[in-house]
């Protein structure tokens, strides 16, 4: 018995939280498991992609405004987001995400056919860029809501959201490297080619996965209600309403900030292929700091306070950034944008996939999506048109202004935040008082 006893006391510490065991502890959960595993592999694919198709364009037209145009293209299907969030919450989830991941596929093996084949212009990769997009807007809230379905509810959501967060940012760390050095190697065609192959990984472990079926509302009601009952949840609700207006913001000024790095890379910092996979892995460096530390939180608590310090990080790091002409000391400001970019996008979805209504989760994981990829491809017009007029340092920093403005603004909105959520996290056991509270009733009860 004694025995017994020590070996639950020392699990139980090891899941305590500042362990490692306690940051990891969504692993825990197989569906999870396999999904962290395949979407790891398959992520550092898209991220080669990525690197790859602006370094194309920019090869092939020395363009900003062509590079900011590529990018709108990517990006602006996803404002059909809270469309497809109307689907998402209908839809099996899982199914749904077998079906995007496998278009995407299909995709990334076009442009490498296309690439390699050396036929590939300006015009069809604006055409593949903007498939990619529209598969994009029905992936990414059906990807964000089935997170609580592989984890069986909320408890470990917030390790969760931080795992997905170190998973796309040590993509982003290696797979714009080894994009590098594969188009100095051999060009940008093989890219697309190993993007391709990634899928395969992420598809299998879907279809590995053992799902039970959550029941669907019997009654189908038009998609313009369901539309205009999830707008109206997001807009009168302070908190998501708040959290969302700050993404856009940032997202609109400071994120596309990703679309000028080539011109930074050759232009700026005299560099070539490899110098911009430095600096986009740099970027990743930062980010998964950020998600370790996330994932290290014991509570929801106090992600306001992270929301708004990460969001003015991330813009202090991208005006700093826009003034160096030195690679090392770029680098390491691209760290502190990377963390400052990950820490605000993964808190907000911490915080609005604890809060929001299960019947409303795939509707709201459409506005957050769409407040991110959604004004992404305005800001990467936007960024393309100012720094074909005023160059590109001009225009990142004033873009990090902007996010430091935004950032202040929500910083005086915590207050009354808090006082919508607080009953909300009564009701959910997260406050500490509450959840002392209830764990004495029930002993009383027993007793």
């Amino acid at each position: 018995m004694a025995e017994d006893k020590n070996a639950k006391l020392t699990t139980e510490r090891a899941a305590q939280p500042g362990t490692w065991r306690f940051a990891l502890r969504a692993l825990s959960h197989r569906n999870y498991r396999l999904f962290f595993s395949g979407q790891s592999i398959s992520l550092i694919g898209t991220w080669m992609t990525r690197l790859a198709t602006s370094w194309l364009v920019y090869r092939l037209t020395h363009s900003a405004w062509l590079l900011g145009l590529v990018g709108f293209a990517g990006q602006i299907p996803v404002l059909l987001a809270p469309f497809a969030g109307v689907w998402v919450d209908r839809w099996n989830r899982h199914r749904t995400l077998v079906v995007t991941q496998a278009l995407a596929m299909l995709q990334s093996f076009a442009l490498a056919a296309l690439t390699l084949g050396k036929v590939i212009t300006i015009g069809e990769i604006f055409w593949l860029s903007l498939a990619q997009g529209l598969i994009n807007a029905f992936d990414m809230p059906a990807r964000q809501s089935f997170v609580v379905e592989m984890i069986g509810g909320r408890e470990d959501l917030a390790s969760a959201i931080a795992l997905n967060s170190s998973m796309v940012n040590a993509a982003r760390l290696l797979g714009p490297s080894i994009a590098g050095i594969v188009i100095a190697l051999v060009g940008e065609g093989y890219c697309f080619l190993l993007d391709g192959f990634s899928y395969v990984a992420v598809i299998v472990s879907l279809l590995l996965m053992t799902v039970p079926a959550l029941a669907k509302p019997a009654q189908q009601r038009a998609v313009l209600h369901d539309l205009r009952e999830g707008f109206n949840y997001v807009v009168n609700f302070l908190p998501v309403r708040s959290v969302l207006l700050l993404l856009a913001v940032v997202s609109l000024m400071g994120m596309p900030y990703g679309v000028l790095m080539p011109i930074f890379a050759g232009k700026i910092l005299h560099g070539g292929a490899h110098t911009l996979g430095f600096l986009m892995g740099s970027v990743g460096v930062g980010a998964l700091a950020s998600a370790a530390y996330l994932a290290s939180r014991k509570s929801v608590l106090g992600l306001g306070r992270v929301v708004a310090t990460s969001a003015a990080i991330f813009g202090f790091g991208l005006g700093a950034f826009a003034g160096s002409r030195i690679l090392w000391l770029s680098m390491l400001l691209m760290v502190v944008t990377g963390a400052g970019m990950m820490l605000q996008m993964a808190a907000s979805n911490t915080i609005l996939q604890t809060i929001v209504d299960d019947d409303k989760r795939g509707r709201v994981m459409s506005f957050y999506s769409m407040s991110i990829m959604g004004m992404a491809p305005l800001g990467s017009l936007l960024a393309g048109f100012l720094a074909s007029r005023i160059g590109a340092p001009a225009t990142l920093a004033f873009g990090g202004c902007c996010c430091l403005l935004g950032a202040a603004w929500f910083a005086r909105q915590i207050p009354s935040i808090r006082q919508v959520i607080r009953p909300i996290y009564a009701r959910l056991g997260i406050l500490p008082e509450i959840a002392v509270g209830i764990r004495q009733a029930n002993e009383m009860a027993e007793e």
